[in-house]
């Protein structure tokens, strides 16, 4: 079984009415790391929970910035031939939630969860489920080229460089 990974957004960081701008600008505050101290509680919890053997199968792993940045903290569990879960607005104690998240998501082989088990922590939080890449090119591919649309292009995006 391939490493299903739980990505933790490392530039979110709780603000106050005061960081408004900063957050306007993408500037992370200064007031707390909260994606740092989720990441940190997350591992803290797997190695407690050693008696769940396929807890091992996930890999916890700072990310960057997952952009969204209004919304911390910032979660995402991908794996490949399953659907991409991405949570936004997670509360720094949402650990454990994230760790049953995790076993519903490691123990069904297509990923797929029934809203109604997503753990109750992260049914009040915003989230996204994006389809497994492979069914994406799977559909593609099985698709006619007729039947795909061209995108509308923007006239001002085909407009000569300046030079």
């Amino acid at each position: 079984m391939s490493k299903a990974v739980l990505f933790v957004c490392q530039s979110c960081r709780v603000s106050s009415e005061s960081d408004q701008a900063d957050q306007a600008q993408m500037q992370p505050c200064e007031n707390s790391q909260a994606g740092a101290n989720l990441l940190r509680q997350l591992q803290q919890l797997q190695t407690q929970h050693q008696s769940c053997p396929h807890l091992a199968d996930l890999d916890i792993q700072a990310a960057g910035c997952l952009w969204t940045c209004d919304r911390p903290c910032a979660v995402a569990f991908c794996a490949p031939g399953k659907p991409t879960y991405l949570f936004s607005a997670v509360a720094e104690t949402a650990a454990p939630a994230l760790l049953q998240m995790a076993d519903l998501y490691l123990t069904r082989a297509t990923g797929q969860i029934p809203w109604p088990q997503i753990p109750a922590a992260l049914q009040s939080v915003d989230a996204a489920r994006i389809p497994p890449l492979v069914a994406a090119s799977v559909a593609l591919e099985s698709s006619t080229p007729d039947a795909i649309a061209p995108l509308p292009l923007d006239p001002a995006l085909e407009a000569s460089p300046p030079v």
